[in-house]
């Protein structure tokens, strides 16, 4: 077996690198740098941090996804995926209990990559990622309903005095609803008109512009229109950044977080749902973006560098982080191929954190929601989810049960529950597919190929029975051959196992054939194997089965296992 080998993109990048590289690289991540500027704010304040929480973690993420990542266009950072889960984490266990639960996300990312287990992802069913994906964007659609409608509860302050502040709502999504109606007297129509018009501005900027991103130009109007409502207008009810946040312009010192096995053990399930759904998410932008500029990236590598980003950005106060899609086709239409760009992404963010981040405190809140409610429509791939509604019930049973445990609980209950009825089902299509049949009397070969061979007849004699098993003999068959065995009343003297059809077979299945062997010998019954492929013969003989079955009951054909019957019948 072939050893794991990392080998970054970025190694392979200075080869032929020139001038005119660069400077593509440079206006590329100079632009991508500020298309992440908003959305690292936006999911920061949406997971339940402060929102230069997001900016870190799109600058060392995207640092080092970028310096150590398997593609050469990923950029990385915090995406919306991660809103529901890192909301749900600090709501029960606070920040500290995030940055544990990161770290050992990033953890298991690198030993999938060690592992060279980056494949295996791909297997995760397409319904599956379709369901959670749109149960995610429902999921951040709901969160954003509060600043949407500019929601607020009555609280009494350090005085005893009644105030009014941001409604506050549970971490489930029933309970966010039944606290909104709740508090809908509380509107505030301002809040609501600025949403809107973001949402229009982000809708219609690709109209006129395919390079300036829509979220940018919907914060920098709002965000002066609103500045100067309040300037000149004196209308003060609506909330900004700087009315919730204290933001803080520099890195924080790097914190190694306090580890112990309570922690560990409590975190060990929501760590695993990190690492697989950033996993997941990472790979498939890598794909995506592989088809776009004609390249093929190394997802164990990719796998590695996540891990190492996600390891290394909470211990700065970041948040969780993987390949972002959206970003990374910005990065790919503006120019950018190699991982030059992603660094310089993260630079240009790491300076406007530096010295344009206090400017930040003035944009509303419901812009940042009106930016969320694209991404979570955007996210939500209705048409998708729609055109797989028509696709085979147990796909659609999946993608819905995926989905609403997705809405209702969360999203590592519906990641678990929809591998396992993923699983379930798949086990119970190959045993729809396996045959098992009977033969008392005659095999035509003429049905045995495609081709007529106009052969004649195989007669099967008195007193003998052959079993033809059509497909996998694994442990989902195995019991549906016992059973059909039990119901057969006559007992023949010899039982040929026709196998030239089992492509492979695991340990119930020997486990089976085993205890039929045992039970035939006590009715002094026969086993003949017949036309055992090469893969299931070296796994047969590794167990010792052979030794118990005898090797003249093992026969390469038909024929051959015909004739020994006929041998057997005549002692």
């Amino acid at each position: 077996m072939k050893a794991f080998e990392f080998k970054p993109k970025l190694l392979t990048t200075f080869k032929n690198y020139s001038k005119e590289s660069f400077m593509t690289d440079l206006m590329a991540g100079i632009i991508v740098g500020i298309v992440a500027l908003p959305l690292a704010i936006a999911f920061g304040i949406a997971s339940g941090v402060s929102p230069e929480k997001g900016i870190i973690t799109a600058i060392v993420a995207g640092f080092i996804i970028s310096f150590f990542g398997g593609s050469k266009v990923q950029i990385g950072g915090p995406t919306g995926a991660f809103i529901v889960i890192i909301y749900g984490i600090i709501q029960e266990y606070g920040v500290s209990g995030l940055t544990v639960a990161t770290l050992m996300a990033g953890i298991l990312l690198i030993l999938l990559g060690v592992f060279k287990l980056g494949a295996v992802i791909k297997f995760i069913p397409y319904p599956i990622i379709v369901g959670f994906t749109s149960g995610i964007a429902v999921t951040i659609f709901t969160t954003q309903i509060g600043d949407i409608l500019g929601l607020t509860e009555t609280v009494l302050d350090a005085n005893g005095q009644e105030i009014l502040v941001p409604l506050k709502t549970p971490g489930d999504f029933m309970g966010k609803w039944v606290t909104y109606s709740q508090h809908l007297e509380s509107i505030n129509w301002w809040n609501t008109l600025v949403s809107i018009v973001s949402i229009l501005i982000i809708a219609i900027t690709p109209k006129f512009s395919k390079k300036i991103p829509g979220s940018l130009v919907a914060i920098i109007v709002v965000t002066l229109a609103v500045y100067l409502m309040k300037l000149y207008g004196g209308i003060t009810c609506i909330d900004t950044i700087g009315d919730r946040f204290t933001i803080q312009s520099e890195l924080p010192d790097a914190v190694v977080p306090d580890l112990n096995w309570e922690a560990i053990r409590n975190l060990f399930p929501v760590a695993i749902t990190i690492a697989v759904l950033g996993a997941i998410e990472s790979l498939l932008s890598a794909a995506v973006a592989d088809g776009v500029i004609g390249d093929r990236h190394d997802s164990n590598t990719e796998l590695i560098a996540q891990g190492i980003a996600n390891v290394v950005t909470p211990i700065f106060g970041g948040i969780p982080a993987t390949g972002a899609i959206a970003r990374t086709m910005t990065n790919i239409n503006n120019g950018g191929r190699t991982p030059v760009a992603g660094i310089i992404h993260a630079i240009v963010l790491l300076l406007i954190l530096l010295f344009l981040m206090p400017l930040a405190q003035y944009i509303p809140m419901a812009c940042l929601a009106g930016v969320l409610v694209i991404v979570s429509y955007n996210m939500s791939g209705w048409r998708t989810f729609k055109a797989l509604l028509k696709n085979p019930k147990s796909d659609v049973s999946v993608l819905l049960i995926t989905f609403f445990l997705t809405v209702i609980f969360d999203l590592t209950i519906a990641i678990e529950v929809g591998l396992v009825i993923a699983c379930v089902l798949f086990m119970r299509r190959v045993m729809e597919t396996t045959e098992i049949s009977v033969i008392k009397d005659e095999i035509d070969p003429n049905k045995e190929s495609d081709l007529e061979l106009h052969e004649e007849h195989l007669m099967v004699p008195a007193n003998v029975e052959v079993y033809e098993i059509n497909g996998p003999y694994f442990f989902g068959i195995a019991t549906k051959f016992e059973e059909m065995m039990s119901q057969l009343g006559e007992r023949p003297k010899v039982r040929i196992v026709r196998m030239r059809k089992v492509p492979f077979i695991d340990s119930t299945g020997i486990h089976n054939l085993a205890n039929l062997c045992e039970m035939s010998h006590k009715e002094n019954i026969e086993i003949v194997l017949s036309g055992v492929n090469e893969k299931v013969n070296n796994v047969l003989a590794k167990t010792g089965f052979y030794e118990m079955l005898g090797k003249d009951n093992i026969c390469p054909n038909i024929n051959a296992a015909l004739e020994r019957a006929k041998n057997i019948l005549e002692k």
